[in-house]
């Protein structure tokens, strides 16, 4: 091997040199600019004849300079990351040394015979000084830039310019390991196509792209947290650099930067499935929510579920005085109770048992009288509620009416349901039982309002005797990336497994809300919330769930994946509504946020059909159970179930 590269192999496996080597190098290089400006000066014969001298003079002259290099620290940077601000902290330096070089000159050294450097000289020293500094540190540097980039490093784009490219960029090319190289930036900001950044070429974001990364050997594209938003509506050159096999890093969903301080390339990651999803952010102020819970207590039910459990998260975070957990699963509660050690100030009670068990939750509510309830806790997966109405019928329905009604009676002051998409327009048993659950709450708050407002004596009472003050809130979304028995998680251990990926129907679609973000909306509407509302959310643009399997797998890199269709479930619809064809929708302040103006239900009327319903239940006879929540919900139109014939009748 060539000695120089042996050099350079031996020094650019080092950390770094000492601070006294890289002193003494710029001493050396101090000393040598000297006697070269003596050079051209005087002359080489001058410097023969009088070389101790000489040497004498500018050893003592190295001084100022040493004091410059102290004050501006020029010996601390790496010489292999030195950047313009160390080389202007160099050029200072000199500066500065240069001007007590001449104030002893002028002050000292005019009244006496010695050999020292004209006024010339000493501006010459300081100019070649800076210059070779200069030089020995971009070489230094340009030498580890091809010593390092290595045939194992991975070639990148930059998709996006501005601060945020620019400093992926220079997060790269600071990192020691050196397991990327940046060979262009890629922007759809037509301003500055066709240009350089950091001596790099910038291109547009069109087809053509993919044929230049891959010209360049390029085999990933880092996309800046500012252009997430933007390159996530671009299907076409997604679906192409998929094709292509080319890696994409983003940063999560989930995360967030400021677009000021230092963005670390390592805060990217290959990208999942949830980050392509086509999304709007949702900004949500929880000031106001903070305020409103901080201090109280705070009930939740479902608090191991996927919804639940991220609700424990956040309201945690607003110092509650106390919070009650309650959920049937024991061992997802555990992990929620160690969870709960992180938040040593706040009162935590993990609770296992079921809503339904009316005994035990009266005690639960008489012991802790919870401020606010948040009732996330339901059986929610729609082919096993379709083969088991009378389970729906007896957790989803009657536990909402237990809890509904211990909230009244202790005194709750807001309750604050979770319901979903697919209680509008109802075509299962799961959605028909979140949609009676949603007329009983809304119906129970009528009732309070009224009798507030009547002037006659209350018949809905505490259990001190004193008249009703819970305000009742409902909050209706869609699927939430994640969560537990998801399609996603289904698709990834498919593929795993080889395939086949199983999906229902070719057309199907679902709208897709990260699990923070519809928690923080449900908060919001709660707090917002003045009783009887049903709030509905924004949930963006639907997703084709056969597109998402595609992805997937061109994501997993697996090869021969079959799709197979497998015909749509019992109870399942091809797309989620929001609202059914009698509602309309009010605006709120927030403009993901609105109220659906749905059909009232008499409380006693609401009562009595549940009564009869439960009692139905008991009878584990699914047509009867079914015909009764079809009379309850007219709406409720059977699909694929084998209770189709219920609509005909």
């Amino acid at each position: 091997m060539n000695p120089f590269i042996k050099l350079c192999n031996w020094y650019f496996s080092k950390k770094a040199l000492p601070y006294w080597c890289v002193l003494a190098m710029d001493c050396l290089i101090v000393l040598f600019a000297h006697l070269i400006s003596i050079f051209f000066t005087k002359g080489g014969e001058f410097i023969y004849n009088h070389f101790e001298h000489i040497i004498l003079i500018i050893s003592a002259y190295l001084i100022p300079y040493i004091i410059g290099f102290r004050l501006l620290h020029t010996y601390t940077g790496i010489l292999r990351y030195s950047s313009f601000r160390d080389l202007i902290r160099i050029a200072f330096a000199m500066l500065i040394g240069a001007t007590i070089c001449i104030a002893i000159n002028h002050i000292i050294l005019d009244h006496f015979d010695f050999l020292h450097p004209s006024y010339n000289t000493i501006w010459l020293v300081a100019f070649l000084g800076t210059l070779i500094m200069w030089f020995s540190r971009i070489s230094i540097k340009f030498l580890f830039e091809i010593f390092r980039s290595g045939k194992h490093s991975i070639r990148v784009f930059i998709f996006g310019t501005r601060h945020g490219g620019v400093s992926l960029a220079k997060s790269i090319n600071s990192d020691i390991d050196r397991q990327y190289i940046v060979k262009g930036f890629v922007t759809p900001d037509k301003d500055m196509q066709k240009h350089s950044l950091m001596g790099l070429p910038i291109y547009n974001n069109d087809e053509n792209v993919i044929d230049i990364m891959k010209d360049k050997g390029v085999t990933c594209l880092m996309v800046s947290p500012l252009q997430s938003d933007f390159f996530r509506s671009q299907e076409k050159l997604i679906n192409n650099l998929l094709k292509a096999e080319i890696q994409i890093r983003m940063m999560n969903q989930s995360e967030e930067w400021d677009g000021h301080s230092d963005l670390k390339h390592q805060s990217l990651h290959e990208i999942d499935i949830e980050d392509l999803l086509p999304r709007d952010k949702i900004e949500v102020n929880l000031e106001a929510t903070s305020k409103l819970l901080k201090d109280k207590r705070i009930l939740i039910t479902g608090a191991a579920g996927s919804i639940g459990s991220e609700i424990v998260r956040q309201i945690a975070t607003f110092k509650p005085a106390e919070m009650i957990l309650i959920d049937q699963a024991e061992t997802p509660m555990h992990d929620i109770r160690l969870m709960m050690k992180k938040y040593q100030e706040i009162t935590s009670q993990t609770i296992v048992t079921s809503i339904t068990n009316q005994t035990h939750m009266e005690s639960i509510f008489a012991c802790h009288k919870p401020d606010y309830v948040f009732h996330a806790a339901a059986y929610k997966h729609v082919p096993m509620m379709e083969d088991n109405p009378a389970l729906a019928v007896q957790n989803n329905i009657r536990g909402t009416r237990v809890i509904a009604d211990l909230a009244v009676k202790y005194g709750t002051k807001k309750f604050v349901m979770i319901s979903t998409d697919k209680a509008v327009n109802p075509t299962n048993v799961m959605g028909c039982s979140k949609r009676i659950c949603e007329i009983y709450c809304q119906s129970l708050n009528k009732a309070i309002f009224d009798q507030k407002n009547s002037g006659s004596p209350a018949t809905i009472l505490q259990a001190d005797g004193s008249p009703a003050i819970t305000q009742f809130v409902t909050t209706r979304f869609g699927n939430v990336l994640g969560s537990n028995g998801s399609v996603i998680p289904i698709f990834k251990e498919q593929i795993s497994k080889g395939g086949p990926i199983t999906v229902t129907h070719p057309d199907i679609i679902r709208f897709f809300m990260l699990i923070p973000e519809a928690c923080r909306l449900v908060l919001e509407a709660g707090t917002m919330g003045k009783g009887g509302e049903i709030y509905i959310f924004d949930m963006g643009k639907p997703v084709k769930i056969l597109d998402l399997a595609k992805r997937m797998i061109s994501l997993s890199h697996a090869k021969n994946i079959e799709i197979k269709f497998t015909g749509l479930r019992d109870g399942e619809k091809l797309y989620e509504e929001v609202l059914n064809e009698k509602e309309i929708t009010k605006p709120t302040h927030h403009p993901k946020i609105k109220i659906a103006a749905v059909r009232e239900y008499d409380y006693e009327t609401a009562k009595a059909n549940e009564d009869r319903l439960l009692e139905a239940s008991y009878t584990y006879d699914d047509m009867q159970i079914v015909k009764i929540m079809k009379e309850i919900v007219p709406e409720y139109k059977s699909q694929h179930s084998k209770y189709e014939f219920l609509d005909k009748q």
